[in-house]
C-alpha cells in the first residue's frame, strides 16, 4: 500500500510558492502527493513533474470543470467545452507524471438543474466521457470517476450510480474511485458499497466526515478498512482535507471553520492513522 495526501490542504494552485510542501510531505513519510489540475497549464505541470522527481514523490491528480464546461448540458457547445477541458487536464496529468486523474467531471461542482439527471443528460455524459476516455488512453492516464454527494452535484452520488455509469460506458481507461467523505453521506452500508465497486476501483480518498483529520470524526473507519482489505485493494490511499484559507475552495466545499491545529499536524496524524488502521 502507498499513502498520499492532496495538495489542496495547502493550496489550489501549482505555483512555485508551494514547492516546499513537497519536501514536507516527503519528510512526514508520504509516497504520493495529489495535484489539483485546475489551471490546465501543461508546461507548468511538466515543471511540477520534475520537482516531484527531485523530491522522490509519486503523484495523482484531481480535476474539476468550471461553469460553462458541462458534459450533461443541452447546449452542444457547452458539452464540447467540457470534453475539451477534460482533455486538457489529462494532458497536464501526463506532463506531471500522474497515471491517474480522479474526480466527477461530468459537470461543474455546484451546478444544478433542480431536477434529477434526465435520460438525455445521462446519454450526453456517456458520449462525452467516451471521447474523454479515448484521450485518457492515448495519454496513458486512468480516469477514476468519483461519486460525489447530492449537495455538490446531481450527476451521480453513490457507488450504485457510478457502477451503472462505468458499466454502460465500458471503457478500459475509465474506472471509479471511493471517497469516505461522500460515502459517509450517501451510502447506507459502506461495506456493501466497497464490495460493489471491487471490479472498478482505481483510487481511494481518506477523508473525515467534517473534512478534518482522518480518524478524529464519525466515518465508519473500521468497516471501511476491513472492506478494502476484504476486496484485496492494494493501490493508493490518499488523504483529502481542505485548507480554510483558499477562497474558491472554501466557497465550493463550505469549509467555514478551522478544524485542525495546522496543516503539518493534520498530515502527520492522518498518515499515522492510515498506517495503523491498515495494519490492524
Amino acid at each position: 500500500m502507498k499513502y498520499g495526501i492532496n495538495l489542496l490542504l495547502w493550496t489550489d494552485t501549482l505555483s512555485d510558492d508551494a514547492f516546499p510542501v513537497l519536501d514536507l510531505v516527503k519528510k512526514i513519510g508520504y509516497d504520493i502527493i495529489e495535484l489539483p489540475m485546475f489551471s490546465k497549464d501543461v508546461a507548468n505541470a511538466a515543471r511540477w513533474g520534475k520537482k516531484l522527481d527531485e523530491a522522490g514523490l509519486l503523484c495523482s491528480a484531481c480535476g474539476a470543470l468550471g461553469q460553462g464546461e458541462n458534459l450533461t448540458s443541452a447546449d452542444a457547445k457547452v458539452r464540447r467545452a467540457g470534453i475539451d477541458a477534460n482533455k486538457s487536464v489529462l494532458d497536464c496529468c501526463a506532463a506531471a507524471g500522474s497515471k491517474i486523474l480522479i474526480g466527477n467531471t461530468l459537470s461543474a461542482l455546484g451546478y444544478f438543474t433542480d431536477k434529477p439527471l434526465s435520460s438525455d443528460e445521462w446519454k450526453w455524459a456517456l458520449e462525452g466521457m467516451s471521447e474523454v476516455g479515448d484521450h485518457a488512453q492515448k495519454a496513458g492516464v486512468e480516469y477514476a470517476l468519483e461519486p460525489i454527494n447530492r449537495f455538490e452535484t446531481y450527476t451521480f452520488n453513490c457507488a450504485a450510480d457510478g457502477i451503472r455509469f462505468v458499466r454502460e460506458l465500458n471503457h478500459p481507461s475509465v474506472g471509479m474511485m471511493y471517497d469516505t467523505f461522500h460515502a459517509n453521506i450517501e451510502e447506507k452500508n459502506v461495506t456493501e458499497a466497497i464490495r460493489s465497486v471491487k471490479d472498478y476501483l482505481r483510487h481511494v480518498h481518506i477523508s473525515e466526515n467534517d473534512r478534518s483529520t482522518p480518524g478524529s470524526g464519525g466515518v465508519r473507519w473500521q468497516e471501511t478498512f476491513a472492506a478494502l482489505k476484504e476486496i484485496g485493494y492494494d493501490k493508493w490511499l490518499v488523504v483529502e482535507a481542505f485548507g480554510a484559507s483558499l477562497p474558491a475552495l472554501v466557497a465550493t466545499t463550505k469549509i467555514w471553520r478551522r478544524m485542525y491545529k495546522d496543516e503539518s499536524q493534520l498530515a502527520t496524524d492522518a498518515l499515522k492513522f492510515m498506517k495503523s488502521s491498515w495494519e490492524k
